[in-house]
């Protein structure tokens, strides 16, 4: 293994760990030097279909982003989406295995051990450094004989780790000891530094703490990130709490948009681009709306690991009642994925590919059904609305929706995976209230997005507005490098890579 390598490790789950790997990928790009990220195993939801229509996680394909890379399977060779409690789908070199409980997974690891390790030394070939991402923390005691992702790829790389703490909320300095005091003489041995992570105020507060830090622990402080309200990166996994917890909003100069927040979620950051428009209030709903609570202009229901079971909680939590009396109201439903068939007549399950229940109705506002099956659809597409309007996206679902011959379609599909195909897809009711899609990504499109919300504005009285295009991604990644330089030791960070400290 030629490259040189830096690992990234927490003292949790949500320190920010992807956002540091990121940073440090597109540092290095500027610096002239071939990059790629690394995580041995994710565990997400939200989840990236590649140039060859493989699965993997969403966040190594931004990090392959700000690497310039084309994201890779590679990168993310084991990806694992929870679909209930105890059971996740696991998915590898980017595709679908089966789905296991957690003891079933735990008999499975040292199956992936090999393929994680050829992964590694394939992408160390061809690049000058590699940014390895851990998962969680190091020292979940119970875990550490089930760890193919923290401390054993360290070891297998020979990667020196930098461990981030999140000190925004609170007992940061205690994270990092308690860590350390967790792990083996081993495994503390590849710890070389810190970094503190989302700092508000004044830095010079900060210094006592540091100076305890490193002399309690003989590790470099590699430097103390800002936070940054609303940094402009993808979420890894799920909805933060930050966005479905705040209160919600009623601003009358604004459209409100509702997404349903379902318990498995999935591809959450479908709607990202609604935040990027000065006229919407975007919401995430977790419970159903109350007496004189105004209903939104658009209500969403998302994608979902597991359809039939949040379907089965729209209706035990009321949220169905809702969507209900939105349809009564007159208010655009749509669906993506999991949401387009939760709308339809039916969605059945004869071979138990998702749950035990066999058929169940669905919220009927399509004429749809839909049936789950063994195959997995994983593929990149690009379409073009019925207003000729392009979107590029992606799909991932393991049902197939048939709907009647008298329904309308939403997209043509006039590319797959680079070759260029034609099929309709989606569907849209007769009176157009009511549409669904498999097409992730579909909110992307300025333009489609835009006709939409000038839709909803003409149904307010209001003028309509130009297309706004998202801020172009580089800029993002740039901003990122530039923590990196700004508030990182370089010469530390020097001294890590080169295993000199």
């Amino acid at each position: 293994m030629s490259a040189r390598k830096i690992m990234i490790q927490g003292t949790g789950s949500y320190v920010g760990k992807s956002v540091v790997t990121a940073a440090l990928c597109r540092y290095f790009r500027q610096q002239g030097l071939r990059a790629a990220p690394f995580k041995a195993q994710n565990m997400s939801n939200n989840s990236h279909v590649t140039a060859d229509g493989l699965e993997m996680g969403r966040a190594q394909a931004f990090q392959a982003q700000a690497c310039g890379l084309e994201p890779r399977v590679e990168m993310n060779p084991v990806l694992l989406k929870p679909s209930s409690e105890i059971g996740a789908q696991v998915v590898v070199l980017g595709k679908a295995v089966k789905t296991m409980s957690a003891r079933e997974y735990h008999d499975y690891q040292p199956l992936l051990l090999g393929i994680i390790q050829d992964c590694l030394n394939k992408l160390c070939r061809e690049n000058d450094v590699v940014v390895i991402e851990g998962a969680g923390s190091p020292a979940e005691v119970n875990l550490r004989a089930f760890d193919i992702v923290n401390m054993t790829v360290a070891r297998m790389a020979s990667a020196p780790v930098v461990l981030v703490g999140d000190i925004n909320l609170g007992g940061v300095f205690a994270w990092f000891v308690g860590t350390l005091e967790l792990l083996t003489p081993e495994e503390r041995a590849w710890v070389k530094a810190f970094i503190i992570n989302k700092f508000r105020g004044d830095i010079t507060l900060l210094k006592d703490g540091l100076d305890f830090l490193e002399k309690r622990t003989g590790k470099k402080v590699l430097g103390v990130l800002p936070f940054v309200k609303e940094l402009a990166v993808p979420e890894e996994d799920s909805v933060p709490e930050s966005k479905w917890k705040r209160a919600r909003s009623t601003d009358p100069a604004k459209l409100m948009i509702q997404v349903i927040l379902l318990p498995h979620i999935s591809n959450s950051t479908d709607f990202d681009a609604f935040e990027t428009d000065a006229d919407v209030t975007l919401q995430y709903l977790a419970r159903s709306s109350r007496a004189g609570e105004p209903l939104p202009d658009m209500l969403i229901v998302p994608g979902s690991k597991s359809t039939m079971a949040d379907l089965a909680y729209l209706r035990s939590s009321a949220l169905a009642d809702h969507v209900r009396r939105c349809h009564e109201s007159g208010v655009l439903i749509a669906g993506i994925c999991g949401g387009y068939q939760m709308l339809g007549r039916e969605l059945t399950d004869p071979l138990g590919m998702e749950s035990g229940v066999v058929s169940m109705e669905g919220l009927g506002l399509l004429e749809a059904t839909t049936t789950f099956e063994p195959q997995k659809t994983t593929v990149q597409v690009r379409a073009l609305s019925m207003d000729q309007e392009e979107v590029i996206g992606y799909e991932i679902h393991m049902g197939k929706t048939v709907y009647s011959p008298s329904t309308r379609p939403l997209f043509r599909i006039v590319e797959e995976c680079g070759k260029k195909t034609s099929r309709w897809e989606g569907a849209v009711s007769e009176d157009g209230l009511i549409w669904g899609t498999y097409v992730h990504g579909c909110f992307d499109a300025p333009a489609f997005r835009r006709r939409i919300l000038n839709t909803l504005r003409a149904r307010r009285g209001w003028k309509p507005l130009p297309a706004t295009p998202v801020s172009p991604r580089s800029e993002t990644l740039d901003s990122l490098a530039s923590l990196v330089r700004e508030h990182i030791d370089l010469t530390v960070l020097e001294s890590i890579l080169s295993q000199s400290l």
